[in-house]
C-alpha cells in the first residue's frame, strides 16, 4: 500500500478517526505504535513511520499503545473494495483461517503458492500471512485476558496460539507485559453470563445508521434463527468449531456484541462474521461523499447519513433466502423460509443458546432434507438443491475470501438462477460494494420515489455514476422504496 507521507501526518496531527484501520503511527523514539486518532501529544515528523498493518508494525519491533489500543480498530475498508488475492486473503485470515489451516491452507484455497501468496502479502502490508495471524491473535488473547475468568493456558489455546510459550512470548512482545499484568489493569466489568459468554466491543467508523440496519433485518428475521428485540439483533451462528449465538447491540461509536460460544476457539471468527454483517468496516464518509454528488441521493444522504449494506454471517443462507424470494415479496418469502426450518427433521433438536436460537441449516441438511419439507414449486426445489449440493462438494464458494467473479460465473451456471439472484447473493454475501440490481421491484419503487428512472435499462446505466459504491446505492434504493 502505498502511504503517502504528508497525507498520513496530516491525519495524525488533526487525530482524524476516520483513518483508523487504514493505517498505523509507529513512534520510534517512545516505541510503539498507535492509530491515527490516538489523543497522545503528535510526534516529530522524524519519529514517525507509518505502516499498512499492525503486523507490519509490530515485524519492526513495536508494541500496541496502551492508551489507544490500535489493534482495536476498524478494519480497513480497503479489503471489502477489493477483489484480488490480497483482499480474498485477508477477509480469510481474518476468519482464522490460518489458525485452523495453516499458511498452506491459506494458500491452497486461494489457488497461489506458499511463497507467491507470502511476497503479495508482504508487498502490499509488509508482514506475511503468519505475521497478519500472529497479531490477530494476540488481540484475541488481549481480549479473553480481559473479559474473562478462563486460565492463561485456556486462553492460549482458545486464540490459536500452539502453546503457552508462544503466547506468552507474543503477548509480551505485543504489549510489552506479561499476561498476567493485563488481567491485573483489566476492567472491574466482567462478563456474568457464565462459561463461554464474551463481551466485546466492535468498533467502527461513524456514522452508522442503526435504523437502517434494523429496519432491514427485522422483516426478514426467521423464528428460531434471528430476531431484532429492543434494539437488539440477536442470532444463532455456525462457526468452524462448533455454534454461537450473538446479542449486537448497535451504540454511540461501537456495537457491543455479547457472544455465546460452544467453542472458544471461535472467537476471532465470530467478530469477524458480525462485523461483516453490520458492515462495521466501510468508510461511510468516503461512500457518502460520492453518492452525495448526483442531486437525487443529496437529500437522503444528508437526511441519513451512514447507511451500511446488510451483509452475512453464513453466505450460503443469504443464496437460500435469494432463491426463495425471487419475484416474491419479502414476507411471503418468510413464510417459505420458516415452513422449511420448522420441516427439517434436525433443526427441532438442536436450539443451542440461551434464548433458543441455532444457526441457519448447513448445506447437507437442505440438500438431504426430504421433498415435504420444499413447500414451493418443484423447480425452485431443485434450484435449492443444485445450490446445496454444489456448496457441500465445495464447488461453490459463499463466503467473502471467495472468488467473486468466479463464484458468479458458477451461480449462474446452476440452472434456476438468474443475474438478480447471482448479484443479490455477490452483494450480501460476497461483501461486493458495487454491485447494482436494476431489475429489483424495490430498487425500482425507490428510483421511482427519488424521482430517477425505474425502467431497468436506463437505471443500470444511471448507477454507473454510482460507482464503486452502487451496492451502497442498491441500500438508500431499498429505504425510499
Amino acid at each position: 500500500m502505498d502511504l503517502d507521507f504528508e497525507r498520513c501526518y496530516r491525519a495524525v496531527d488533526s487525530r482524524d478517526q476516520r483513518f483508523d484501520g487504514w493505517f498505523y503511527t509507529g513512534v520510534t523514539s517512545t516505541g510503539i505504535y498507535c492509530r491515527p486518532s490516538c489523543p497522545a501529544i503528535t510526534p516529530k515528523r522524524e519519529n514517525i513511520r507509518f505502516f499498512p498493518s499492525a503486523a507490519a508494525a509490530q515485524e519492526a519491533g513495536l508494541r500496541a499503545c496502551r492508551r489507544c489500543r490500535p489493534d482495536a480498530t476498524p478494519g480497513s475498508p480497503h479489503w471489502d473494495v477489493r477483489a484480488d488475492v490480497v483482499g480474498r486473503a485477508m477477509r480469510l485470515i481474518a476468519d482464522g483461517v490460518v489458525d485452523r489451516s495453516g499458511v498452506p491452507g491459506l494458500a491452497a484455497q486461494l489457488g497461489y503458492t506458499e511463497r507467491h501468496l507470502h511476497r503479495m502479502l508482504r508487498t502490499e502490508l509488509g508482514a506475511g500471512p503468519l505475521a497478519l495471524a500472529r497479531a490477530q491473535r494476540a488481540q484475541t488473547a488481549r481480549t479473553l485476558i480481559e473479559t474473562t475468568d478462563l486460565g492463561m493456558a485456556e486462553i492460549a489455546f482458545a486464540a490459536g496460539f500452539g502453546s503457552v510459550r508462544q503466547f506468552n512470548d507474543t503477548v509480551r512482545e505485543v504489549y510489552a507485559v506479561a499476561p498476567s499484568e493485563l488481567r491485573a489493569v483489566r476492567s472491574r466489568r466482567t462478563n456474568p453470563a457464565g462459561p463461554g459468554t464474551i463481551t466485546v466491543r466492535l468498533a467502527y467508523r461513524p456514522p452508522l445508521h442503526v435504523g437502517a440496519l434494523l429496519d432491514f433485518l427485522a422483516p426478514r428475521a426467521l423464528p428460531g434463527v434471528d430476531e431484532v428485540r429492543a434494539g437488539t439483533y440477536h442470532r444463532g451462528l455456525r462457526l468452524p468449531h462448533g455454534t454461537g449465538e450473538a446479542s449486537l447491540t448497535p451504540t454511540d461509536r461501537h456495537v457491543e456484541a455479547t457472544l455465546r460460544l460452544s467453542d472458544l476457539r471461535d472467537l476471532a471468527p465470530a467478530v469477524a462474521r458480525c462485523r461483516r454483517l453490520l458492515d462495521l468496516d466501510a468508510d461511510p464518509t468516503a461512500v457518502d461523499a460520492v453518492l452525495a454528488t448526483d442531486p437525487a441521493l443529496a437529500a437522503v444522504v444528508t437526511a441519513e447519513p451512514g447507511v451500511r449494506v446488510p451483509r452475512a454471517v453464513d453466505g450460503f443462507e443469504v443464496a437460500v433466502r435469494a432463491v426463495i424470494g425471487q419475484q416474491v415479496s419479502v414476507a411471503s418469502a418468510r413464510t417459505t423460509l420458516t415452513r422449511l426450518l420448522n420441516e427439517l427433521p434436525t433443526l427441532a433438536d438442536r436450539s443451542d443458546g440461551v434464548s433458543g436460537l441455532h444457526a441457519f441449516p448447513s448445506a447437507e441438511e437442505v440438500r438431504n432434507a426430504p421433498d415435504s419439507a420444499f413447500r414451493m414449486p418443484a423447480a425452485r426445489r431443485e434450484t435449492l438443491r443444485r445450490l446445496a449440493g454444489a456448496v457441500a462438494a465445495g464447488e461453490l464458494d459463499l463466503e467473502p475470501g471467495g472468488d467473486r467473479k468466479e463464484t458468479r460465473q458458477r451461480l449462474l451456471a446452476l440452472s434456476g438462477i438468474g443475474a438478480w439472484t447471482a448479484d443479490y447473493i455477490t452483494l450480501r454475501a460476497l461483501g461486493d460494494p458495487d454491485v447494482f440490481l436494476p431489475t429489483d421491484v424495490a430498487v425500482r419503487r425507490g428510483a421511482a420515489a427519488l424521482g430517477l428512472p425505474s425502467a431497468p435499462d436506463t437505471l443500470h446505466t444511471y448507477a454507473d455514476r454510482w460507482r464503486p459504491w452502487r451496492s451502497y446505492a442498491v441500500s438508500r434504493l431499498w429505504r425510499a422504496a
